[in-house]
């Protein structure tokens, strides 16, 4: 049993502080994920292997930009998604169309909904166990003070003072990594 690759911020912090064998292993990493990304945008478009080189370039380029304080993967697609958008209004003569395509892959990104639920799963993570619970079960579950209250056990102010003190965590983490 092989050991689970580690998360791709974690490679582009460890390439910047110099790992060779991280950098490598990110690159990697991240050209079959664009391979895919531009795949799933322009088909079997001749372009998506020079579109996957130029964002690999814009990274390398840029890569003493990226904070470790702040998400990888928004920072990433952030890239790929402009490398995209100079493509389409390169190769396109009209510029609705060009305008359309735009608003076809804002619409239809899912990198960010995974990226939250990524970012949200770090934050809940830094957690106490019960703060968490109450955090899921009634911030993402839905479900009513009261209903958690019963099956805790715990009081409804006691339910309401963790799930405050749980957010006003969360919140702070959230604010430390955008300074």
């Amino acid at each position: 049993m092989s050991a689970p690759n580690p998360p791709l911020d974690a490679l582009m912090i460890a390439a910047q502080a110099g790992d060779e064998a991280a950098y490598r292993a990110l690159l990697k990493a991240l050209a079959a994920t664009l391979r895919s990304y531009f795949a799933r945008r322009l088909g079997r478009d001749a372009s998506v292997e020079d579109l996957v080189q130029d964002t690999l370039i814009a990274i390398h380029e840029r890569r003493a930009t990226y904070d470790p304080q702040r998400p990888f993967a928004a920072w990433f697609f952030a890239i790929a998604r402009y490398k995209l958008i100079d493509h389409l209004r390169a190769t396109h003569r009209n510029a609705s169309s060009v305008v359309d395509e735009i608003d076809d892959i804002a619409g239809a990104d899912e990198e960010a909904p995974a990226s939250a639920r990524l970012d949200l799963e770090r934050l809940l993570d830094g957690l106490p166990q019960r703060s968490r619970d109450i955090v899921r079960t009634v911030k993402i579950e839905g479900q009513s003070v009261a209903e958690v209250s019963l099956r805790s056990g715990l009081s409804p102010t006691a339910i309401r003072v963790l799930l405050h003190r749980a957010v006003k965590t969360m919140s702070a983490k959230v604010g430390n990594s955008r300074q």
